[in-house]
């Protein structure tokens, strides 16, 4: 099954720092069944960012992977925060 985390954070003024900070450190973190991590800044707003996970795996984890859940909980440090998992639907 392939499915994907996305979190989202609405950041009170963290802009670039955000990627060597904290997604840098986790692109090393070698999960098994992560595919692909992507991190994406708002066009309009610097301060917004958002996270991809990409799995594929047995079934998707209803509340996040426990990488997923890690990052989340370090991104709220640094303002609002999103977590939520989507599964792809057939080709």
């Amino acid at each position: 099954m392939k499915w994907v985390e996305v979190i989202k954070l609405r950041s009170a003024g963290m802009g670039s720092g955000l990627r060597e900070e904290l997604l840098l450190p986790a692109r090393k973190a070698g999960q098994s069944g992560l595919v692909e991590m992507k991190a994406c800044r708002h066009a309009a707003l610097d301060t917004d960012w958002s996270v991809h996970l990409y799995w594929e795996s047995e079934g998707a984890e209803q509340n996040g992977s426990a990488l997923g859940i890690r990052l989340a909980r370090a991104l709220k440090e640094h303002g609002l925060v999103d977590h939520s998992v989507w599964i792809e639907e057939g080709e």
